[in-house]
């Protein structure tokens, strides 16, 4: 090799060098598939596979709240009672839940799954998804949950200001909004992880929105 390509050469190695390296899915948001998404491929925080599979990204999601909210002791009947993660109203998740939780623990307890379409037929829940599609019967069913410390978790616009505590998104990306009001009028806290990667926070009755 001459003189000039030997230092085309290394001029082009030097800036090869420089350049920062892409990761294989430049739609990956590293805080969410960091915090909330752990429990799957690194390619599950990836646009492509949110927008496929939105059952499996928000089943993720329910399961890794039980670690970045607390719950107060008398949330549980005792030391080791299960996480018990409801369904209200017609199930958008199916086999997805089980698959999710199954063999699963958090904090020493193990997840189990619980569907109605009532809330006097679920158990003491303390996270309920409520999958109502009418505005009245999810209004009615957070009402009769506002005093309780349950995570209340739901997709529908507006969940926050009907009394919802986390909503989330899934489309091409995900957004996670928190109601801290609602939450702490039941001694839930939410960690400062999950809240630093929630797009919009409702406090003391204003909607914060931080990403």
């Amino acid at each position: 090799m001459n003189d000039a390509g030997a230092t085309s050469s290394a001029r082009l190695r030097g800036e090869m060098r420089r350049r920062p390296r892409r990761l294989p899915w430049a739609g990956c948001w590293a805080g969410l598939g960091l915090l909330f998404l752990s429990c799957l491929p690194c390619f599950a925080a990836g646009r492509e596979f949110a927008k496929a599979n939105p059952s499996q990204v928000k089943a993720a999601f329910l399961r890794n709240f039980a670690r970045y909210v607390t719950w107060p002791a008398h949330a549980f009947a005792e030391d080791r009672s299960p996480w018990n993660v409801c369904i209200l109203g017609r199930d958008p998740f199916g086999e997805v839940l089980e698959n999710t939780f199954r063999g699963r623990t958090e904090q020493e307890r193990p997840f189990e799954i619980f569907r109605a379409d009532a809330l006097d037929k679920l158990p003491s829940c303390q996270i309920v998804f409520v999958a109502y599609k009418e505005a009245a019967k999810r209004r009615a069913a957070l009402t009769e949950l506002k005093n309780r410390p349950v995570l209340t978790v739901g997709d529908a616009p507006g969940f926050l200001q009907e009394g919802g505590i986390v909503r989330f998104q899934v489309e091409d990306h995900v957004e996670i909004s928190v109601n801290l009001d609602q939450a702490r009028s039941v001694s839930l806290k939410i960690q400062t992880k999950m809240l630093e990667v929630t797009h919009e926070v409702l406090e003391n009755g204003v909607v914060r929105h931080q990403r």
